[in-house]
């Protein structure tokens, strides 16, 4: 007989996500992905000016925090038909790869990690060994005995006051975990240095940005940091740029790889079967051709059939979600009519709509990213993904998985950092030869359509605008998590979540470790996904603009 686990929340993600799965023989059998929380940017968009949207729309969230203001730029851009300039190009792809880094660090060592890591184990490891093997895997520094004395005493305070902190609520002793004790105290100890790195990484944000969390620098039609682009502020974004690329090459890899290696079962767990990525950050030539990550669609793991992508083959079902009828529409004519009903995983089970591709459920982010790139051929990223492979002695199959999924945001990861180089010194050689400009005139036409499509770490991003005079008419998002964790569509196909949950071993139920690691490797992030209601009367809230 099979039996319900339900998982609610689940923790280490942005915003409020409920698992619910059915166990029979040791292994899920179903499941469905629930988003508890509704909000309402679109909504708030309307009416608005144009020009204001990428400004609202990029506090959807405070984890995401550029991207949704590239999507929309890019959205309005369209809107008003008009090129940026090559220098707003290169601004926006260094600030979207800064996006990547930290978001990626962040990711593996702070919401990822503790699903393979026991902490708590750590204290058992033999600092000398310790030293030993990190010093074998990788050249990073603070690698001495000493260091992991030092990591491994400040572990036991936390432990000893019955409080461990950062590390509470873990499943420490759990059987699942396979790492020796001196391998989770490494871990441990890179877990405590990303914290200091991935807040260095976020300063390339303020750089040109202005801050972070919420850049201020994008507009419509390029970008406003003309003043930053001095030697100081460019040596500075180089200098921060280079600590953080030492990090990934030195820490990141390597350390993916150790823990990589002890659970290679999992190359075979955790996979979903179509793939969408719009492709990111465009080059000099017409899009997307220019694209360096490519755009395409999978299907059925084809990976040497690598499919064009057409946006009009897009739709949004709502058939199990809170939302008013049940027929599926395109985002260029999404609608955003709540209907809250109840949590009934028969019928309606979630605030998050159910977008398709062709009919299909699609993963998206760095598994679909770089699947498609190595069917395409991309250069950088089939030399990449081999060199990991060979090293892990594993197939190409075992990318469909959770392991794969969790390797390729690191191949990714390394990859991006690289091109960065490249592309500060095209911004250093244009600047040079005299060509100091970020920004294009246009003029906002009376009525207009507009679609930003972007891809981001957590994956393919779209923002659809209507406007009718001058002013916002209809405004819809169609984000990552949305793809990835969305119900069941009209055909009543799972969302590629409950998908990758299926088939998912579960040694202990009321501890379900394995359902965490299948979940957090598609780093969700709901807050954007979801859409500002009162509980009480189930009213929308409509907001005037003055």
């Amino acid at each position: 007989m099979a039996q319900r686990i339900i998982v609610d929340p689940i923790t280490r993600i942005e915003g409020h996500l409920r698992i619910e799965v059915e166990v029979a023989n040791g292994k899920v059998s179903n499941a469905w992905s629930s988003s508890t929380l509704f909000r309402g940017l679109e909504l708030i968009l309307q009416g608005r000016d144009p020009r204001d949207a990428w400004l609202i729309t990029q506090r959807a969230c405070g984890v995401c925090t550029y991207v949704h203001g590239l999507s929309s730029v890019r959205c309005v851009d369209d809107a008003v038909h008009v090129t940026i300039p090559e220098n707003a190009r290169l601004i926006r792809n260094l600030l979207m790869g800064v996006q990547f880094l930290h978001d990626h660090l962040v990711h593996f060592y702070h919401l990822h990690a503790l699903d393979w890591v026991d902490v708590v184990s750590a204290l058992k490891a033999d600092p000398a060994k310790a030293s030993k093997i990190a010093n074998q895997v990788s050249p990073a520094g603070n690698s001495g005995t000493s260091d992991f004395k030092a990591v491994q005493a400040r572990l036991r305070k936390f432990v000893d006051s019955g409080q461990l902190g950062i590390f509470t609520n873990g499943y420490w002793g759990h059987p699942a975990y396979k790492l020796p004790p001196e391998v989770n105290l490494i871990a441990t100890a890179h877990y405590l240095e990303a914290l200091r790195q991935q807040a260095r990484t976020a300063r390339m944000h303020a750089v040109f940005g202005g801050k972070n969390p919420h850049v201020q620098s994008l507009v419509v039609g390029g970008v406003t940091c003309a003043a930053d682009l001095n030697p100081d502020r460019i040596s500075e974004f180089l200098y921060l740029h280079k600590e953080t690329k030492a990090f990934v090459d030195n820490v990141y890899i390597p350390d993916l790889l150790a823990v990589a290696g002890f659970y290679k079962d999992w190359g075979a767990i955790g996979g979903t079967s179509n793939f969408l990525c719009y492709g990111e950050f465009p080059q000099q030539g017409k899009e997307p051709d220019s694209l360096f990550l490519p755009r395409g669609a999978i299907f059925k793991r084809e990976v040497a059939k690598v499919q064009g992508v057409d946006v009009a083959k897009i739709s949004e079902h709502v058939k199990h979600s809170w939302y008013e009828g049940d027929q599926a529409k395109n985002p260029a004519q999404g609608e955003t009519r709540p209907a809250f009903t109840k949590m009934d995983t028969n019928d309606r089970y979630s605030w998050m709509k159910a977008p398709r591709y062709n009919g299909e459920p699609m993963e998206v982010g760095p598994l679909a990213r770089v699947l498609v790139a190595y069917g395409k051929g991309h250069g950088p990223t089939k030399k990449a993904v081999d060199g990991v492979l060979k090293k892990l002695n594993i197939p190409v199959t075992a990318l469909f998985s959770t392991l794969g999924r969790t390797a390729a945001r690191a191949i990714e990861t390394q990859i991006i950092a690289d091109a960065m180089d490249g592309w500060i010194m095209e911004l250093v050689e244009n600047l040079k030869s005299g060509n100091d400009k970020t920004f294009t005139p246009y003029e906002m036409p009376e009525e207009s359509t507009g679609v930003g499509l972007n891809d981001v770490p957590r994956g393919a991003l779209g923002h659809w605008v209507e406007v009718k005079g001058k002013k916002i008419h209809n405004y819809q998002l169609v984000v990552p998590s949305t793809w990835n964790l969305g119900p069941r569509c009209g055909a009543d196909k799972p969302g590629p979540v409950e998908q990758a949950l299926i088939g998912t071993p579960i040694a202990d139920p009321k501890r379900p470790l394995e359902i965490l690691r299948t979940v957090h490797s598609f780093d969700p992030c709901i807050a954007c996904g979801v859409h500002v209601i009162d509980p009480a009367s189930n009213e929308v809230y409509k907001f005037r603009v003055s």
